[in-house]
C-alpha cells in the first residue's frame, strides 16, 4: 500500500512501527525525525516522543557490554517498553519502534493509550525475510537464526491478516507499507 507522502493520526495517538528485524523500522524513524542512531533517550518532536529500541540499547551499552547478549536483551527490551509506557501515560503522542509480534505488549500499550483517551495505530513494514535478513547484516546487528525464524512465524499470520483487510485488535488502524512505500513516506503527522 502506498499512503502517499504522509500519514496522519489524531494528536496524542500511539503509533507503533513494526516489522521483522532488519525490515527498516529504525531506518524509517531515523530518516523522518533526523535521528542519528546514537541517541540514549526518547527524542522530542513537538509534543510527540520518538522512541526507538536503539535508544535503550545505547543507554545500557557501557554497563551491559560484559554480559552475554541473552542477558542484555531483556533489560534493553524492558527499558524500551517502560519508556513507551511512560510517554503514553504522560499524555504525549508517541511514534515507537516495536517488534509487533508480541500481542500481550500491543494489548498493554492499547490499554494505556485508551486510559489517556487515545488509540493505538500500527504501521507494518512488510518485507520478505531475505530482505530483512540482509538489512540485519547491513546494520551490523544480526539476530540468531532461531530468533529470526520465530519472528517470521509470528509475523506471517499478522501481516496476512492485515493485508486481507482483517482487523488487528487492539489497533484502531493499520497501515501496511512495503519497502518502496516506506522509502517514499515523508512524514507522520499528529493533528
Amino acid at each position: 500500500m502506498d499512503p502517499g507522502p504522509s500519514l496522519h493520526y489524531p494528536a496524542g495517538s500511539l503509533v507503533l512501527v513494526a516489522g521483522l528485524p532488519g525490515a527498516g523500522k529504525s531506518t524509517l524513524l531515523n530518516r523522518l525525525y533526523g535521528l542519528h542512531g546514537d541517541e540514549t533517550a526518547p527524542v522530542c518532536a513537538g509534543d510527540v516522543r520518538v522512541i526507538d529500541s536503539g535508544q535503550s540499547r545505547n543507554w545500557w551499552s557501557r554497563a551491559l557490554r560484559p554480559l552475554p547478549r541473552r542477558l542484555r536483551t531483556p533489560l534493553v527490551h524492558g527499558t524500551h517498553v517502560w519508556r513507551i509506557g511512560r510517554a503514553i501515560l504522560a499524555g504525549h503522542g508517541v511514534v515507537a519502534h516495536t517488534r509487533g509480534t508480541w500481542p500481550h505488549i500491543l494489548y498493554l500499550f492499547a490499554w494505556m493509550a485508551r486510559r489517556r483517551g487515545h488509540d493505538l495505530h500500527l504501521i507494518l513494514i512488510d518485507v520478505d525475510p531475505g530482505t530483512a535478513r540482509a538489512g540485519q547484516f547491513a546494520r551490523g546487528r544480526v539476530v540468531t537464526h532461531t530468533t529470526f525464524a520465530r519472528h517470521c512465524r509470528r509475523w506471517r499470520p499478522l501481516i496476512d491478516r492485515a493485508r486481507g483487510g482483517g482487523a488487528l485488535p487492539p489497533a484502531a488502524g493499520v497501515t501496511v507499507l512495503d519497502r518502496d512505500a516506506a522509502d517514499k513516506l515523508e512524514a507522520i503527522r499528529f493533528t
